[in-house]
């Protein structure tokens, strides 16, 4: 009888515990709207000296487009070699 009792404070202690972790991520999802003060805008202001070595939004676009299609290259020329040696090996098989 002890066993089940204990057993039941252990299953309500863990309930309660994963409801207030529950509770604090529902939260952290809701991200409130918070004013930033005045050093987070000084920081997140633009620097004129950082300007040379800004990105360009078009040229970012470039690259990962060109490294998607090289992504994809590289997957596909993998894929056909694997069902290449499994085509080989299957001719091998028959013979």
């Amino acid at each position: 009888m002890a066993f089940f009792l204990n057993n039941s404070t252990f299953a309500s202690h863990l309930r309660s515990t994963s409801q207030k972790t529950q509770d604090s991520f529902s939260l952290a999802r809701r991200r409130f709207h918070v004013e930033p003060g005045t050093r987070e805008k000084a920081l997140l202001a633009e620097d004129a000296a950082l300007k040379p070595f800004k990105s360009y939004k078009q040229s970012v676009k470039k690259l990962r487009k060109i490294g998607d299609v090289l992504t994809i290259v590289v997957v596909a020329g993998c894929c056909y070699e694997i069902y290449v040696k499994a085509a080989v090996r299957e001719e091998a098989r028959k013979q």
